[in-house]
């Protein structure tokens, strides 16, 4: 599953698609989510709150930490943080593409820039267990099919070697490098306007925070299909 960006609505609805294909086929397998939960979208605490309770109740459920997961997070611990990834080097919270202040309006917090008050509500009002939740999203994950991970990888380096910053942001270097990166890379962060296979990498951010769809792909033994209301569908390759 792509990058969910506080739409709930559209998380259960992937969540349900997936749940038909899976009676149609008798699957059952690990669902991935690729990261970028919060941010943009109405309701990133719903996404958060959905998430750990279906982690809590034993579903097989995988999710990655993307870079709007960070945000949050950190300001909570070190309120003065600024991400390395932001060309702008202003704050998450100054920054109001990024869609921080949608992701405090969901916890009932608004912001009004003024940042130590944002950050006593922030501890007041975002449960601390869904901060260590969050902070403690794993990078990637791996499987004999594909390699998962919310931005991507910097070219012909070891995976135990890969940095953070490149795994939740990079875009320079990966998306234009055409070589075999020995799995394919699934990956989000950058949009598409389709899931698109680039015969290393499958492209599946189809921009949810812009009103764009929240795309799910199924991996069989037929290699990546996409899911639609209709079924599986073919995915483009360029």
């Amino acid at each position: 599953i792509g990058d969910i960006h506080g739409r709930l609505g559209l998380l259960k609805s992937a969540h349900d698609l997936i749940a038909r294909d899976d009676a149609a086929h008798g699957g059952g397998g690990t669902i991935i989510h690729v990261g970028d939960l919060l941010d943009r979208g109405p309701d990133s605490r719903g996404v958060v709150e959905h998430l750990m309770r279906g982690q809590a109740e034993g579903r097989p459920w995988i999710v990655l930490k993307g870079n709007h997961d960070r945000f949050l997070p950190r300001f909570a611990r070190q309120p003065d943080w600024i991400d390395a990834g932001l060309g702008s080097g202003k704050h998450w919270l100054d920054h109001a593409s990024l869609g921080g202040a949608e992701t405090l309006a969901s916890y009932g917090i608004e912001y009004e820039g003024d940042h130590a008050r944002t950050h006593a509500e922030v501890l007041r009002e975002v449960p601390e267990a869904q901060l260590r939740w969050l902070e403690s999203l794993p990078l990637w994950h791996l499987t004999p099919q594909a390699l998962f991970v919310h931005a991507g990888i910097r070219p012909g380096v070891d995976l135990a070697r890969q940095t953070e910053q490149d795994l939740l942001w990079i875009r320079n270097g990966f998306l234009d490098d055409r070589t075999d990166h020995g799995a394919l890379v699934v990956h989000g962060h950058t949009v598409v306007d389709h899931v698109t296979h680039f015969g290393n990498r499958l492209a599946i951010d189809t921009g949810a925070a812009y009103g764009g769809p929240l795309s799910a792909v199924v991996f069989d033994r037929g290699g990546p299909q996409l899911l639609t209301p209709d079924g599986r569908a073919r995915i483009a390759r360029v």
